[in-house]
């Protein structure tokens, strides 16, 4: 008996080794993982440590064991933060005076101003308008349209000048104080509702409906320039369409702003590192507002806009392309689609659309549409938009 146990005294011995083995191996895997979330951590995506909690308490519960290192801010960050964020305290001045500015950046002459007539008629008192013609005075048909052209300079697509180009138009839109919500249009944009709808839908929405995600491809995160930090990290870099509507807020936070656009003023362009063709317009608004309010834009555009051909520029619609069908499943239209430059045909990003939480269609507006295709469109306005919110 006294033989039996000494033979499997070893055993035991060798066993009961392994738990504080096992312990040792787990604790030294969880630290290499929690050391490799600080070193290199990955935005809006949960680690497979987290699931089951919410984000919040998954970075409570990761701050506990690491000393978070947050970058001090520098003079002019503070300064300007400081200025975003009374700003945007300020509430909302809606009243029975209230209008819609829309701000239409053009070459020249507005193909569809006709088709704009008909969706403003009846409506005075309720709408401002603004025109940048950029090269060529335009020739107007409504009165609503007639001397409404503010100080103008050149616009070169994809350089700084297109941001320029809006600032100037909102500026113009601000001094008028009953002013409460900014559209920015193009000439070749139409409206796909009646006003009544529209001014419901932005006057009435919780948010400002610009458009900004991530795009992890070369023409997304990889247009990001070292020159832009340390106030522009790379992981906040964001894109998107530059057909916005904003609130009277956030109008006021971009034209208060000289810190970030500076950065893109700058930087953002061809030829600044590498190979990389920074576009300013299609990642200033996105990435500011994401780091500086994300919480109050959609991250979607109310400006429907067609990329199937995947080319620098989207699809234009000609009078052939236009039918009733057509344009009421654009209206009906609930999923908002972006595509990124990720792969060679680029990845679909795809989410639903809201408003004040309630599913609804994305679009008020959409775009390219060819200056032939004004009679049929002038024809269907009445059967295609929607009156109801």
């Amino acid at each position: 008996m006294g033989e039996t146990q000494n033979l499997h005294s070893p055993l035991r011995n060798r066993s009961s080794l392994k738990k504080p083995l096992l312990i040792v191996l787990l604790v030294c895997i969880t630290s290499i993982l929690l050391i490799c979330t600080y070193m290199y951590p990955q935005h809006n995506v949960k680690s497979p440590a987290c699931e089951g909690l919410s984000s919040r308490g998954c970075q409570a519960a990761l701050s506990g064991w690491l000393d978070v290192h947050v970058r001090k801010h520098t003079d002019e960050e503070v300064a300007a933060r400081v200025v975003i964020r009374d700003i945007l305290r300020t509430p909302p001045a809606l009243s029975s005076k209230s209008k819609i500015a829309f701000m239409f950046l053009t070459p020249g002459t507005l193909p569809f101003e006709r088709l704009w007539d008909k969706f403003l008629q009846g409506q005075e008192g309720r709408f401002s308008i603004y025109i940048h013609p950029s090269r060529l005075r335009p020739v107007h048909i409504s009165r609503h349209f007639s001397d409404r052209e503010i100080h103008s300079d050149q616009v070169t697509w994809g350089r700084i000048s297109m941001v320029d180009a809006e600032r100037r138009l909102l500026a113009n839109a601000l001094e008028d104080p009953d002013n409460q919500h900014f559209v920015l249009l193009s000439e070749s944009c139409i409206p796909l509702h009646t006003f009544d709808y529209t001014y419901r839908y932005l006057m009435q929405g919780n948010v400002s409906f610009i458009d900004s995600f991530e795009d992890l491809g070369p023409h997304g995160t990889g247009r990001h320039m070292d020159h832009m930090l340390p106030e522009i990290p790379r992981q906040d870099f964001r894109k998107g369409a530059q057909w916005f509507t904003m609130k009277r807020q956030h109008a006021l936070i971009v034209m208060a702003d000289n810190l970030y656009y500076s950065k893109f003023r700058q930087y953002c362009r061809p030829g600044v590192e590498a190979n990389k063709n920074c576009i300013a317009d299609e990642h200033y608004l996105p990435t500011f507002f994401h780091m500086l309010d994300p919480g109050g834009i959609s991250n979607w555009s109310v400006t429907y806009v067609d990329w199937s051909e995947r080319r620098w520029h989207p699809k234009t619609y000609r009078a052939r392309d236009i039918s009733l069908n057509f344009l009421k499943n654009i209206t009906s239209d609930d999923v908002s689609v972006h595509v990124t430059s990720v792969g060679k045909r680029g990845e679909e990003l795809h989410w639903p659309c809201t408003w004040n939480g309630i599913r609804r269609p994305c679009y008020l507006f959409a775009r390219k549409f060819h200056s032939d295709s004004v009679n049929k469109l002038v024809r269907l306005f009445p059967n295609y938009t929607s009156t109801v919110v």
